[in-house]
């Protein structure tokens, strides 16, 4: 009950109000993962930034299993296979950027769609995880079985190669 494992990695594009700039990152995502990506909606109002409520603003996916496995790997390889101790979050989560597609293997430069970054997050979990998900009788996970910032970075190194970097 104590493995750690992947439950999803999510990709994540923000494009702001231009929508054909939203067009060739959901070409971008559907191109790196083979899912289709769903648009994400402003909640709020900010005129200083021409929002309203239920613009599209960007695109996200989210993978599992093994097809989530592989793809990490790749986007790894992008970041050299070293990432920042700020990425790592308190709950075991890990979120990382990279600036340019063009970096990740097997991807290669689209003129039609320019230079863009995307923000990967990967969320991590236990078996037993799904009794805070679950439809009837949700319950707390005890704080021996959360997983520690200190525990996911040991998962990454000792399953991933990754090297973490002090801030």
């Amino acid at each position: 009950m104590k493995q750690i494992r992947i439950e999803k990695v999510t990709i994540n594009l923000g494009t702001g109000t231009d929508q054909e700039k939203l067009k060739k990152a959901m070409k971008l995502v559907q191109n790196l993962t083979g899912v289709v990506p769903v648009k994400t909606h402003s909640k709020k109002r900010i005129p200083s930034w021409n929002l309203r409520p239920g613009l599209p603003i960007g695109c996200k996916t989210t993978l599992r299993g093994e097809k989530a496995i592989g793809l990490l790997k790749r986007l790894l390889m992008a970041k050299e296979n070293l990432l920042s101790e700020n990425s790592f979050g308190e709950e075991g989560n890990v979120s990382f950027g990279i600036p340019e597609y063009i970096d990740i293997p097997e991807l290669n430069y689209d003129p039609e769609i320019g230079i863009m970054g995307l923000q990967v997050c990967v969320t991590l979990e236990r078996p037993g995880y799904r009794v805070k998900r679950r439809k009837n009788s949700k319950r707390k996970i005890s704080k021996s079985h959360l997983i520690t910032k200190q525990e996911s970075v040991d998962f990454f190194k000792e399953n991933f190669g990754v090297g973490v970097e002090e801030s």
